[in-house]
């Protein structure tokens, strides 16, 4: 009764955290309402507040909250039951799934009232909706195809960007979102289709399979592109069962116990560090052992069957806790921020408003020149960080691209250790005979692509360390110059009314007298409208990730095989045809290999390094123009709008008569109004840690 109980749970957690964001998401659009009539109404009275940035962040915050979802992105090789994992977490035999390598599009899976299948185009054309019986047959590769595919370097479908699958599951309907790539270990093309998506979901499924436990595929994939980048990931070992089918006996307890002790501690040995965080051991609550075919057998005889022995209840669990607790309070607690800022800005200008309700025209103007200094103070402060983060900038794509320079240049030295791993087995004999020798330039060409994206791939993580190293720098300087920017709007109130501004705001450590602009520049909040897939993103957030791999990609196996492989296999194959029909030692046969394909590859590498290295320049410096951009931007929009706050008091005295009572409790109506909106944002809030504590 239990295992049911957990996955109802689950759901019902979810529903719990969809009320909240539901609730918070119409508080900030009620605020964003009410502070826009307020504005509207101040162009018939003592003129608008300035308000719009904070109108544009809560309004999107809102959006974001109200369409947000949990996305989870499923990956693994081909044939390790992705697919049936899914139509078991569904209960439905739904998605493609059988021997083939069957998911050949990218699929995300949402809810919707009816089921249906929607195909995207990226050539212009129409979706296109189908049923699943023909999404299925359309979209599975067999695979003699998959193979001849492969071999050609084509994509599948290379018209379609994704499917959606729209279904009327309540886990969906609460706000999980699945995004079902296609296998991994398949062709370079498609591993890259699926690492675009890695850093805009929520959580990572790793699927693998307890009869092939930690392939070389798997450990490369998880080496390269995994490990070291914060990534969230649940490992879901596949096909548990299956270890006791593989028995002799299969009633031997005991032998079946030793059996699955080896396939335990093979697969910690291999997954350990990447469920670490922190310095904390959490592999109990990111490894699990998973029958999927089991579990969709049970679910399709009743949905609401007892899923005991399938794993599946212990990594519902363990999803709940981590989506429901860690990424929803999180995702709500920066929400809450924002509204604590609207809150705070719109109590400042109307504090600052209503001392000067009194003044005469000339007075106000007088108080506006006295400040002339202060606002300079703030442009110049302003200038200095854009300064720092330019000068960040060019200091990074600097290094990062001699870096990425030498990197290149030095793959010679190392190419002979390190290429071993990845030549395919030689056999003169086979080699020699014309039959086989497109086969063997075949996989010489595809070890030679796997070199190259490890190669590649271990060198991005460096640049993303150094990378991530100058944005926290950055993160520490827009707090210090955040706080010198507070002191100098502090003179300024201080100037204008006569007296310190005094606030009654929420107020809490992770709140600071920070500008709104620092916040952001410091990542403390998202705003950002990014995508996957064409599906809005709720709260990406600034993500330089998202830039580098836009050009990284390029980089990586494109840009170095482009240069090299045409060339590089003919003078390969002549040296091993050198050898002569009698020359049949392997040994020798593979340091010729060796040796002929370093002396290729050396002549091409400065050219890879000289061309590369300018992509890698202007892949961080956009990296920083963007940061850079935003940061000035909202800089910019604050001083504008402290400077149109007051501009539109005076042209307002300057044309009418201001009714000072009226003003006076529009104002305060304005104020009341927004922190009864905050304070409905802050009992959800606090209702829903008080929940899971």
């Amino acid at each position: 009764m239990s295992q049911q109980l957990n996955t109802d749970k689950f759901i019902n957690d979810l529903e719990r955290v969809a009320q909240v964001r539901a609730k918070i998401s119409g508080c900030l659009s009620r605020m964003a309402d009410t502070i826009q009539q307020a504005e509207l109404a101040g162009e018939s009275s003592s003129g608008k507040l300035s308000l719009e940035r904070d109108i544009e962040d809560i309004t999107v915050a809102s959006k974001n909250l109200k369409q947000g979802v949990f996305r989870l992105l499923v990956l693994g090789d081909m044939k390790r039951g992705k697919s049936t994992f899914l139509n078991a977490l569904i209960g439905e035999n739904l998605l493609p799934s059988d021997v083939n390598p069957c998911t050949a599009v990218l699929t995300v899976l949402r809810y919707g009232a009816e089921k249906t299948v929607t195909i995207h185009f990226n050539d212009g054309k129409n979706p296109q909706k189908l049923d699943f019986s023909s999404f299925k047959y359309k979209y599975t590769i067999d695979p003699a195809e998959a193979k001849k595919l492969e071999q050609e370097k084509k994509q599948a479908f290379p018209d379609v960007d994704y499917a959606v699958v729209e279904y009327p599951l309540p886990l969906l309907e609460k706000g999980i979102e699945i995004v079902d790539s296609p296998g991994l270990n398949d062709t370079e093309a498609r591993n890259e289709l699926s690492l675009g998506y890695v850093n805009n979901c929520h959580a990572i499924l790793f699927v693998m399979r307890a009869s092939q436990p930690c392939t070389l595929g798997e450990r490369r994939y998880l080496e390269n592109y995994i490990k070291g980048r914060g990534l969230s990931v649940f490992f879901l070992i596949n096909a548990w069962d299956q270890v006791r089918e593989s028995l002799i006996d299969p009633d031997d307890e005991e032998e079946l116990q030793a059996a699955e002790n080896r396939l335990r501690q093979v697969f910690q040995a291999n997954l350990a560090e990447y469920c670490t965080v922190d310095g904390q051991d959490i592999y109990e609550e990111r490894v699990f052992e998973v029958s999927s075919i089991q579990a969709l057998r049970k679910r399709l005889k009743n949905p609401q069957a007892n899923l005991a022995g399938t794993g599946f209840a212990e990594f519902m669990g363990s999803l709940n806790t981590f989506l429901t607790r860690e990424r929803a309070i999180a995702e709500l607690r920066q929400v809450r921020t924002l509204g604590r800022q609207a809150l705070k800005h719109t109590q400042e200008a109307i504090s600052r408003r209503l001392p000067l309700l009194d003044q005469d025209v000339n007075e106000l103007k007088k108080r506006l020149d006295s400040v002339e200094p202060e606002f300079n103070q703030l442009t110049g402060i302003r200038d200095q960080f854009q300064k720092e983060i330019i000068n960040t900038r060019d200091t990074q794509a600097r290094k990062i691209s001699e870096s990425f320079r030498g990197y290149v240049l030095n793959l010679g030295n190392t190419f002979e250790t390190d290429f071993l791993r990845y030549q395919p087995e030689l056999n003169v004999l086979d080699f020699l005979s014309s039959g086989k020798r497109e086969a063997f330039n075949e996989a010489l060409q595809k070890a030679f692509e796997q070199y190259i994206a490890d190669k590649a791939a271990a060198w991005t993580l460096t640049a993303e360390k150094d990378i991530n190293g100058a944005f926290l720098e950055l993160s520490r300087s827009a707090a210090q110059y955040g706080a010198s920017y507070s002191q100098v709007t502090d003179q300024i109130t201080e100037k204008l009314t006569g007296q310190p501004v005094k606030v009654n705001t929420y107020s809490t450590p992770e709140d600071d007298k920070s500008p709104g602009w620092a916040k952001w520049a410091m990542g403390l909040l998202s705003l950002s409208r990014g995508n996957l897939a064409g599906v809005a993103l709720a709260g990406a957030g600034f993500d330089w990730k998202n830039i580098l791999l836009n050009y990284f990609t390029v980089i990586g196996v494109g840009g170095i095989l482009t240069a090299v492989t045409g060339i590089f296999l003919g003078p390969v194959g002549f040296a091993l045809l050198g050898l002569g029909v009698g020359f049949l030692q392997a040994d020798q046969a593979r340091k010729e290999l060796l040796k002929t394909a370093k002396t290729e590859l050396v002549k091409y590498l400065p050219q890879i390094a000289h061309e590369q290295s300018q992509t890698v320049y202007d892949a961080v410096k956009e990296c920083f123009d963007s940061y850079e951009r935003e940061v000035s931007q909202r800089i910019n929009d604050d001083i504008v709008s402290r400077k149109s706050e007051l501009d539109n008091l005076v042209q307002q005295k300057e044309t009418r008569e201001i009714n000072r009572e009226s003003e006076l409790k529009r104002l305060n109506n304005l104020q009341e109004n927004v922190i009864l909106e905050m304070q409905q944002i802050e009992s959800a809030y606090s209702d829903l840690l008080a929940y899971y504590s």
